[in-house]
């Protein structure tokens, strides 16, 4: 596995295609991997500059040149897996911008192999 770069974070075509959607009609773009109350667990979507990135937030990676955190509780709870970026029929969190497209971001997940694990890059913290 030496040759081989594991990613914390990917996207499907689906997912890939609505972000660059996105980025034509709003430019640059970050996602926050929710863990709150008003929208669940939803990866939501913000024009870069309109979410300010914490000092605990861990930054998994990028997807469609958008970067992808994730709270530092969660990542510790979830960083036995890789995160799934996906599009499904719906609306979008409140705050995401997808909300309006009749399309919304899901998060789908599967478990690392414990070779996958020792290969992963470190997390960084912050932005």
């Amino acid at each position: 596995m030496d040759d081989i770069t594991i990613e914390r974070v990917t996207a499907t075509p689906a997912a890939l295609a609505l972000i660059a959607s996105l980025q034509a009609r709003y430019g640059p773009v970050l996602f926050h991997q929710s863990g709150g109350c008003c929208d669940g667990s939803s990866p939501m979507c913000y024009s870069q500059g309109e979410f300010i990135i914490g000092d605990q937030d861990v930054l998994l990676g990028s997807i469609g040149d958008a970067p992808v955190y994730i709270s530092a509780p969660q990542f510790a709870a979830w960083s036995h897996t890789q995160l799934i970026i996906d599009v499904v029929p719906g609306r979008g969190g409140m705050f995401s911008l997808e909300n309006g497209t009749e399309k919304r971001f899901i998060t789908r997940s599967r478990t690392f192999s414990g070779e996958e694990i020792c290969a992963l890059p470190a997390a960084r913290r912050g932005a």
